[in-house]
């Protein structure tokens, strides 16, 4: 069986359900380090998933100093965490890896890396958007299934937090026949036992999701989906409105091209609002592009390159 996360690690630091791990691996001085923030309601490991198909462990291998926001499991008692408190975690994981570091979010992880440092321009000096919505307007399917008129996410909150199975059947309508292509690439594979065991893995991840904290998914849905107030420049955290203009650090923004779960447009829309910034388009849907077959040749190297140039500092003269 595919080892899971295989990247030698250590907690550095827990707050709540949530951990901070650190990587293992020798690093090149003069480079600020990267956090990497995954999605809210997926496990951390999808970027270590196994070895050959992982973030990490490209990042990692090149010398960067990488840290990671592991979620965790929100309990029972997490029912009332609200949305603010969820970017307030996100602030002590950064001011834990150093005064200036360089952030990668993924999923709802590049949609929380993005507040973080319109929040916090100062601490970041590298922003990567892989995969996050910014403009939830262009939320294709998801912005039709969560419209006010029909869904009322205060509702499905006030029965606790939102399961797994709940949140997962909302992305199996979003590809019905999601099942099925799976049937097909599994007989496509046979005989290939390394793209076996890589499906393996991807497999084991994608039923080993969490739960939504009730409170942050009914403001999450209300403030981001259905009134879009992050491009509006009315979202608020504790009061400071978001200005994603204030973004100071270079912006590499990464789409795949048969995303559903977060259509191009969601995610480049934050170019509107930086100075500088790339845009890479990959072929794939919105986890094959980040840990499918060619993620190690279309994916990986961008990131590495793009992350060393820019996380780039100048250390320190001697006294």
């Amino acid at each position: 069986m595919t080892r899971i996360a295989p990247t030698p690690r250590d907690v550095v630091l827990c707050d709540g359900a949530a951990r901070l791990l650190r990587f293992r691996g020798p690093t090149q001085a003069g480079h600020a380090p990267v956090l990497l923030v995954p999605s809210l309601i997926n496990r951390w490991y999808v970027l270590d998933l196994c070895p050959g198909v992982s973030v990490v462990e490209a990042l990692t291998a090149a010398g960067l100093d990488v840290y990671l926001l592991d979620w965790g499991v929100p309990g029972d008692e997490d029912r009332h965490l609200e949305w603010d408190e969820i970017v307030a975690r996100l602030h002590r994981m950064v001011r834990r890896v150093g005064p200036r570091i360089g952030l990668l979010g993924y999923c709802l992880g590049g949609t929380l890396a993005a507040i973080e440092a319109a929040l916090e321009p100062e601490r970041i000096v590298a922003l990567v958007n892989l995969a996050g919505p910014i403009d939830f307007s262009e939320g294709g399917r998801l912005t039709l299934m969560t419209d006010p008129r029909w869904f009322d996410a205060e509702a499905i909150a006030e029965a606790g937090n939102v399961s797994a199975a709940q949140l997962q059947s909302g992305f199996v309508a979003l590809r019905p026949t999601r099942e099925l292509a799976k049937l097909v690439m599994w007989l496509d594979k046979l005989g290939d036992q390394a793209a076996l065991e890589r499906a393996d893995a991807l497999e084991r991840w994608a039923r080993d999701n969490v739960a939504f904290p009730a409170a942050a998914y009914a403001r999450y849905v209300r403030a981001l989906y259905q009134e879009n107030e992050l491009v509006r420049g009315e979202h608020r955290i504790f009061g400071s409105r978001v200005d994603l203009h204030a973004i100071e650090a270079p912006v590499l923004t990464v789409v795949a091209s048969e995303d559903a779960i977060c259509p191009p447009r969601a995610a480049s829309a934050l170019h509107a609002f930086v100075r500088a910034s790339r845009l890479l388009q990959i072929p794939g849907g919105h986890v094959g592009a980040v840990v499918g077959s060619r993620a190690a040749r279309e994916l990986y190297p961008t990131l590495v390159s793009w992350l060393s140039e820019h996380s780039s500092i100048t250390p320190p003269s001697p006294p």
